[in-house]
């Protein structure tokens, strides 16, 4: 615990670092950029395939006649951008954590070593291949449990628990292997996982529930549609942050854990005694008769 909370003020730190601030705007351009392209080829037709399937629907076409019964009839042309965006939420969520551990992750990993770690032997355990790959599988898998988590939203408690919770579980698979890629071996990762798992999850859904605050700026897109290009930019900002912040938690905590680790292997192996010399190999004292 001491350790956890170490990390998370630590972290909190570095992020007014001006190094911090200025990696996370590569990251923030890039993923503008994606979404402000997706958004000029993509937004109609995705709003009128929204509206036509909304069109079809029975139930939704009696609560639009009532919405217009009680003078509410505005609603109506809220509902087709709303989905749009909730559904476009997961995939800007994760792209965001993509990019940050593809372009931001290395960086901050340098940054924490440079300025605690200094001395720490990199052993090279991991590879860049093998995050692409493992971050892609997870993406998959936290995809495929949002999609089949969606009709538990409908239920108030859990759409404030389910999604932030699938967040963490993403954020700790992707950010435990990238932040000991360069310095831990394979084995010292391993051990390191197994030993403090609980704590690296919970950084992860803690950070996950951090990431649920741009649905405040994306409720206000919808509400405000005129100010969407500059609510969209803050709020993929602050998905950005939110990250560099969960990797630089994670590096933190994950090298002093391996710090420790590394001075409790030394510890053991100079505790351990020096085994005896096989008698039977030594060579006779006295010449034979």
């Amino acid at each position: 615990m001491t350790l956890f909370i170490d990390s998370l003020w630590r972290a909190a730190a570095y992020c007014l670092h001006i190094r911090v601030i200025v990696y996370s705007l590569l990251p923030l351009a890039l993923m503008v950029a994606i979404a402000f392209g997706a958004g000029w080829f993509f937004w109609e037709p995705a709003m009128d395939a929204v509206a036509d399937t909304l069109g079809s629907w029975d139930l939704v076409t009696v609560a639009h006649e009532w919405l217009s019964g009680v003078g509410l009839s505005g609603l109506k042309a809220v509902l087709p951008p709303l989905i749009v965006l909730l559904v476009a939420t997961p995939v800007i969520v994760v792209l965001s954590l993509l990019a940050v551990a593809t372009l931001m992750t290395p960086a901050m990993v340098r940054l924490v070593a440079a300025r605690r770690f200094d001395t720490l032997e990199k052993r090279h355990g991991g590879s860049f291949l093998y995050s692409v790959v493992g971050g892609l599988g997870a993406t998959v898998l936290a995809l495929l449990a949002i999609i089949v988590s969606m009709p538990f939203w409908l239920i108030p408690p859990l759409v404030l628990l389910v999604p932030p919770l699938i967040w963490g579980w993403l954020t700790y698979r992707v950010m435990s292997y990238d932040v000991l890629a360069d310095h831990a071996s394979r084995e010292e990762r391993r051990e390191l996982v197994r030993r403090h798992k609980p704590f690296l999850l919970a950084i992860g859904v803690i950070t996950g529930y951090l990431g649920a605050a741009p649905s405040i700026v994306w409720a206000s897109g919808v509400m405000f549609i005129v100010a969407a290009p500059v609510l969209i930019p803050v709020a993929i900002w602050i998905y950005t942050l939110v990250f560099a912040f969960s990797a630089l938690w994670f590096s933190h905590y994950a090298l002093s854990a391996l710090q420790v680790l590394r001075a409790e292997q030394t510890l053991v192996l100079r505790a351990e005694p020096l085994e005896p010399p096989d008698q039977g190999t030594l060579p006779p004292l006295l010449p034979p008769l």
